[in-house]
This record gives structure tokens, C-alpha cells and sequence, in this order.
């Protein structure tokens, strides 16, 4: 695998992602958030870890990958080179659910250095420095959520069931009931994720989703191609995001299954990728 990626982008027309590198780790991070001093925020790739076979190399599952080390020390490398230290992490405990949880430095360390106690929880939200929410990923859709004028942050993990069930209005609701936070004044992000040309999904996947965002199969009666993008996309508007906030991710995971970790592509045969946002700052207690 080639240290320096050609990823390729969905549509040369449109926005791209910015493409980091660091001690051999590759990361990626969106233009509107680089743009927010006090904020980190980070989407990784599988370049710059140790994992092996089919977890190469940056793997951030434990679960996915028998070296408990190697996972680890994928953590300390990408942190290092992002800028935030693997006593900051808050890891999510993702079932699909549409839960999302409010942390804050209490909570630092929680799923790696020592034991989170929640379950079933999808989405952080968090207005305390420090705090590095982080949310994993193998086609599904990252959603990052930033509060400029409060300085509060969200990320949730939305695949097809989140999606559904509109995860992303409610990690708003909550930001909303939290921090004060008003739907305009979002910047958002999808994150890269499972495109509409390689997510074929069948009629028990569709029937919840709207006309819009579905298109049959030619090949294959009953079958459907879902835009995932799309659909978060109208969950944020209809939440009460501006257009013009929300940032789409133009990368496919099974497009670039050679670079990130994609479910499908790899039928099953992967690891994680992770989605990181942080409020900069003194982090220590």
C-alpha cells in the first residue's frame, strides 16, 4: 500500500476533503472545521498502523483484530500525529441505535485506558476541551456536528437503521437541549462512507426510505441502490441545518476500498476506521 494515496474523489466538481500526512499516517479532515481554531477534527484511512492480512494496517477495532497491541498502538500513532494523546479518547459503544450521549472530561479514557460504562450509544455530544468523541466505521456514515457559537461539538455513527430513524436529528435535539445549540448555526459533515452506486440494498432496507433516495436495480428485480448521503443530508435540512453548512464527504469506502476499510467490498474482511472531533485546549484535569 502506497504511503502517499490517489484516492478517488466521486466528482471532480466538487469539494474535497484535505489529505494529511504525518510520520507515515494518513488521515483526512474536513475545509469548514480546519477552518475553527479550536477545534481537531480527523477521519482515518488504513495507512500508518501495524495491524496485518486483512486489518492492514491502521485497524481501530478491537474487536475486528486479534492483537490487542496492535490495535493500541494504531491509537497512539494516530493520535500522535493528529495532535491529541489516547487519554483523550471517549470510544462509542455503536449498536445502531439512534442513542446519543452527552461526555465530558470525566469520561476521558473511556474504552481504551479503562472501562465505559454505557451501552448502545451511537452518538457523542460534548462542550468541554479536551474530549476527543470518537465513532468507527466500515461503510456506515460519520456525522460531525460543530457549534461555532456555543463551541460544542457532536458525532454520531448513522448507517441505513440510524439513517432511518434520523440519528442526526437527534444528536441536534440534544445539542439543542444541552448546549442551547440552534440547528442555522451548524456546520456539518458526512463523512466518507458507502456511496449510492455500491450500496445494493433489498425491499426490506427500502421500504424505509423515501422514493428519492432510492434507485432500482436494472440487473436485479427487487433490488435498489441507496444513497445514504443523500438521506442524511435531508435529515440534517429538515432538522434545520443550511445547505450551505453541510459538507459532503465525495469518497466512497468501497470505491477506495484499497485505502479505507469498506464491509462490502471486502465481505467482511476488514477493520475500522475512525471519525475523531475535539475541542482543543487544556485537556488535562
Amino acid at each position: 500500500m502506497e504511503q502517499k494515496p490517489s484516492f478517488k474523489w466521486k466528482n471532480d466538481k466538487e469539494p474535497r476533503l484535505n489529505v494529511h500526512e504525518k510520520d507515515g499516517v494518513v488521515w483526512l479532515s474536513y475545509p469548514a472545521f480546519d477552518r475553527e481554531d479550536w477545534l481537531i477534527n480527523a477521519f482515518s484511512t488504513r495507512i500508518g498502523g501495524v495491524s496485518t492480512g486483512h486489518q492492514s494496517t491502521m485497524n481501530l477495532s478491537f474487536k475486528q483484530d486479534k492483537s490487542e497491541e496492535a490495535v493500541r498502538e494504531n491509537f497512539r500513532r494516530f493520535a500522535h500525529a493528529v495532535g491529541f494523546t489516547t487519554d483523550d479518547l471517549i470510544l462509542s459503544d455503536q449498536t445502531h441505535t439512534t442513542n446519543v450521549l452527552r461526555v465530558g472530561r470525566s469520561d476521558r479514557g473511556k474504552g481504551f485506558n479503562h472501562e465505559k460504562e454505557w451501552r448502545d450509544v451511537d452518538g457523542f455530544i460534548t462542550d468541554e476541551p479536551g474530549c476527543c468523541i470518537s465513532t468507527f466505521y466500515a461503510d456506515c456514515v460519520p456525522l460531525y456536528f460543530v457549534d461555532p457559537v456555543r463551541r460544542a461539538i457532536g458525532l454520531s455513527h448513522s448507517g441505513w437503521k440510524g439513517t432511518a430513524h434520523a440519528i442526526g436529528n437527534a444528536t441536534i435535539e440534544a445539542m439543542h437541549r444541552e448546549f442551547g445549540t440552534e440547528p442555522a448555526d451548524l456546520l456539518c459533515g458526512i463523512g466518507p462512507s458507502i456511496c449510492q452506486d455500491s450500496y445494493e440494498v433489498g425491499e426490506d432496507v427500502a421500504r424505509f426510505f423515501d422514493d428519492r433516495f432510492l434507485r432500482k436495480s436494472e440487473a436485479v428485480p427487487g433490488k435498489f441502490y441507496l444513497d445514504l448521503w443523500a438521506a442524511n443530508k435531508a435529515v440534517l435540512m429538515d432538522a434545520g441545518v443550511r445547505e450551505e453548512n453541510i459538507t459532503l464527504p465525495n469518497l466512497c469506502t468501497a470505491c477506495n476500498a484499497d485505502i479505507l476499510f469498506s464491509h462490502r467490498a471486502s465481505h467482511g474482511k476488514r477493520g475500522n476506521l475512525g471519525a475523531f472531533l475535539m475541542i482543543s485546549g487544556e485537556s488535562r484535569v
